[in-house]
């Protein structure tokens, strides 16, 4: 019977984990001093090594040699591989989650090893055990009998109980770095008589994402087909992927709002036969390539593409907008998001297309600000007269022109946008914020901003109370805020009816107009009036 690749390159000792030395290095130190543990939370994503680790690490405390263990060919490493022995016992905790299953496994613990020096528990997926087996399981994980180890996997840490994490030694297991997966994938292409290039090798390697069970899935899937010969076209056909050329021509037909071209393109795709959930990854990243264009004059080291390509991503992204990009990831994230759930996933991208190239806007979320950059000098003094002071790039909105104020006392020359403008930039400072601090919500609707500047924004608070949180999350909001604009900013918060510095009273403001409106009826020989 054929043994698929994952399980037949397996590793068996230390030496062959592949992408861990941090955490292999900890443990040939502990059994080298005989100083293991007597519980270990190995976390990490999926096909990093975790359970393969456990298995090594069992074998180790029970390996017959006395030199480097463990050896993996004495009769107990055997057993081990083989899942003979009697004193590693593997639980899958998806399966069996129960209290039962806890008292069953505390039950055992009480007799010593049969066979070898430790009895080891491999508890896979322990993050699925319910709370009563969690409770079930604590006294005994704290205080195990003498030759017990208990070692707990799992892909998501954050759901096991602190008690339970303060229990174990936690061992991080990392993505296995794409270099790694290229050549061990090689190596074993090498010895199976293949010939593959490397284009196509970092094309797997990529695909799997940092899991080297991913990776020799894929690699499993393209050598089936008996071909002696490999390279990138062949493995974008096996993994369903379209290629390069692919994505650049639908982000250009997007970005020139050439809607039915490119759903036609992407009908064309589809009917060769390619995978739309690989689709809607592979364009994200075509996205991600953009950005990174714009920012890295020779990305040939980042990106794993021919030359000819990244040189026509360069080009492309010289006329596709910061924005756009954004926009595009944000809205592509979302749609690959829904589809985990969604029967039909084509109709979530088609409609991905449509909302990136007509700037569609889902409801409660912000609209596109479309920006471009212009000359803000003070209004004081004539341009054509006096030498203007360097000029200064600020953000302007689509919409009523901006005015530059006068210098406040701190010479800082204010930029006065429309309120739907900084009502915008206001509610993505609060969607932003959202992400790291739920409690965000409690001045969403007690604030306003009124004014940006090149230094400082100035927030308006409704109460004393919105004022005083406002002014604790200061940090916060000033991260984000700088974010979005581009440069270090400072918050000014005041409360409603307090007088501004640098600003005139609202009576006074209204003097102003008045006096203004007058000037220029005057001259104009027309009523004019300011509301």
């Amino acid at each position: 019977m054929y043994t698929a690749l994952y399980r037949a390159q397996r590793p068996e000792v230390f030496s062959e984990i592949l992408g861990q030395e941090h955490i292999v290095k900890i443990l040939k130190h502990q059994i080298a001093t005989d100083s293991v543990n007597h519980a270990y939370l190995f976390c990490g994503t999926r096909g990093t090594g975790k359970t393969t680790t456990a298995r090594i690490l069992a074998k180790a405390v029970n390996c017959l040699e006395d030199g480097d263990r463990p050896c993996g060919r004495c009769a107990n490493c055997m057993a081990i591989k083989d899942g003979s022995f009697m004193d590693v016992i593997e639980i899958d905790a998806a399966s069996n989650n129960g209290v039962e299953n806890i008292r069953e496994l505390r039950e055992s613990v009480k007799y010593p090893p049969a066979v070898g020096r430790k009895k080891v528990y491999i508890i896979d997926e322990v993050h699925m055990l319910s709370t009563g087996a969690f409770n079930a399981l604590l006294k005994t994980l704290e205080e195990p009998p003498e030759n017990v180890i208990f070692i707990l996997a799992t892909t998501e840490p954050q759901k096991l109980p602190a008690t339970i994490l303060s229990r174990c030694m936690r061992l991080d297991f990392k993505r296995v770095p794409q270099n790694i997966l290229v050549e061990g994938m090689g190596r074993i292409c090498r010895d199976k008589g293949v010939n593959i290039t490397e284009g196509a090798l970092k094309l797997l390697a990529n695909a799997a994402d940092g899991s080297v069970r991913d990776g020799l899935s894929i690699l499993d899937q393209v050598l089936a087909s008996g071909e002696k010969n490999v390279d990138r076209e062949k493995v974008l056909e096996y993994i369903g992927a379209a290629g390069e050329d692919f994505y650049i021509d639908l982000t250009e037909l997007v970005s020139l709002k050439k809607v039915a071209e490119a759903l036609v393109l992407l009908d064309g795709a589809l009917a060769d036969g390619k995978d739309v959930k690989q689709m809607m990854k592979d364009w994200t990243s075509h996205y991600r390539n953009l950005l990174i264009t714009k920012f890295i004059k020779s990305p040939e080291d980042i990106l794993n593409m021919s030359a000819e390509n990244i040189q026509r991503i360069q080009e492309q992204s010289h006329h596709i907008s910061l924005e756009e990009i954004n926009d595009a990831i944000i809205r592509l994230s979302k749609t690959i998001n829904d589809a985990r759930w969604s029967t039909q996933p084509r109709i979530l991208l088609e409609l991905a297309i449509v909302a990136i190239a007509t700037d569609l806007v889902e409801e409660g979320t912000a609209p596109r600000r479309e920006r471009h950059i212009r000359q803000a000098a003070p209004v004081s003094q004539p341009a054509a007269k006096t030498q203007a002071p360097a000029p200064q790039a600020v953000y302007e909105e689509h919409g009523p022109e901006v005015e530059a104020a006068p210098a406040s006392q701190t010479g800082t020359a204010a930029v006065m946008v429309s309120s739907a403008d900084n009502d915008a930039l206001w509610h993505e400072v609060f969607e932003e914020g959202e992400d790291g601090a739920g409690s965000f919500n409690l001045i969403r609707n007690g604030t306003v901003l009124a004014c940006v500047d090149e230094k400082n924004f100035t927030v308006i608070a409704k109460t004393a109370f919105a004022k005083k949180f406002t002014e604790q999350k200061r940090e916060d909001i000033e991260k984000i805020m700088a974010r979005k604009l581009g440069r270090p900013v400072r918050m000014l918060c005041y409360a409603e009816g307090e007088s501004i510095p640098g600003q005139p009273a609202a009576a006074k403001q209204e003097e102003d107009l008045d006096a203004l409106a007058k000037q220029a009826s005057d001259i104009l020989g027309i009523d004019i009036e300011f509301e």
